[in-house]
């Protein structure tokens, strides 16, 4: 049927599965197109080519939603933490029912059987934090199942009295059924690793914002206004994830001198230079007696310093900073909201 007398798909009658592949393929053009379609096999082939010949012409302002749909779950998908049911809905609609449980049923026991690694290579940290939450008895399944040297690290942070009452339940564990296991570790694939990803900013917004927290300041206010004027809420929840040097005074003074302490006096004297009274004493307050006095002599002589070097002192405090809150070891923007935070 030519494009002349073929009917145009109605507006509002929306395109699922193989179709949609089939409209960004033809919206690609052969060269990308013909690569991508090397990375599918010989069925998934046949699907597409039979959805590209039965297509109908599909109207510009639908094609434009596919794509722009697309860019959007993309853009979030560098970043996305896979779950059973993401794997599901992705299949939906493409392959049949049969197809989809048969592949579902292999893909939840991968997934449950490396869980634990998984735990394993998470901050201990972290995850002594969420054991203290949990029942006892979970807690012990949990080290019982984790590496041994991630086990060890773990205890080492946990109370005296729970480290010892868990290495008792540690021993007197009876086998678990295979079915109770599975739905054991489900359970834990969802509440822990699904929430530490999500508190390790594995939004697309907190990715963003520690690639801008990594650029030099007038670099980022750039960014910041272009984002403004295009995508302000976008902007504004930006703004919030941010951490630059004039944050540094809004930390606990514990997570202050734990950054501090690491950092060489002639940088902290060179990233004080041209700050105000308020801003440096609360510095100067983190800092122990000898470095401090150290400091204050290094300021007092009021030897001038070139704004690079000044910059660099900074990002080295501030970059420090973003390490130590991606460890775990410190928080940032502590006071702000459950989804605007590092930890």
């Amino acid at each position: 049927m030519s494009a002349s007398t073929a009917k145009t798909v109605p507006a509002n009658v929306s395109l699922h599965g193989v179709d949609r592949v089939a409209v960004l393929l033809l919206t690609m053009g052969k060269p990308l197109a013909s690569r991508l379609m090397r990375h599918f096999d010989a069925d998934e082939i046949k699907m597409i080519t039979r959805s590209v010949a039965e297509l109908r012409p599909v109207p510009a302002t639908q094609v434009e939603q596919i794509i722009e749909e697309f860019a959007t779950e993309f853009g979030a998908g560098a970043q996305l933490f896979g779950t059973a049911q993401e794997v599901e809905k992705l299949l939906s609609g493409v392959l049949s029912p049969e197809q989809v449980a048969e592949i579902m049923q292999d893909v939840l026991g991968n997934s449950n059987r490396s869980i634990w690694d998984r735990i394993s290579n998470v901050s201990e940290n972290m995850l002594a934090s969420y054991i203290l939450k949990e029942h006892p008895q979970t807690a012990a399944l949990i080290l019982s199942k984790v590496k041994p040297s991630c086990a060890a690290k773990v205890m080492s942070h946990l109370p005296h009295d729970l480290r010892n009452g868990l290495m008792r339940r540690m021993l007197t564990f009876k086998p678990i059924v295979d079915e109770t296991m599975r739905v054991i570790e489900r359970t834990i694939h969802e509440d822990f690793m699904m929430n530490f990803s999500r508190n390790m900013g594995a939004d697309t917004h907190a990715r963003m914002a520690d690639i801008i927290n990594k650029m030099e300041r007038d670099h980022m206010e750039d960014v910041l206004q272009n984002l403004t004027a295009v995508r302000p809420k976008s902007a504004e929840i930006l703004r919030g994830l941010l951490f630059t040097f004039d944050d540094v005074v809004s930390l606990t003074p514990k997570a202050r001198t734990m950054i501090l302490d690491q950092i060489p006096n002639d940088r902290i004297v060179l990233a004080l230079k041209g700050t105000d009274l308020g801003f440096r004493e609360t510095i100067l307050q983190s800092l122990a007696s000898r470095a401090r006095r150290m400091v204050e002599q290094e300021l007092a002589g009021g030897e001038p310093a070139a704004q690079r070097d000044v910059i660099e002192a900074r990002r080295m405090i501030t970059d420090l900073a973003l390490e130590m809150a991606g460890r775990g070891e410190i928080e940032l923007n502590s006071d702000s909201e459950e989804d605007t935070y590092f930890r």
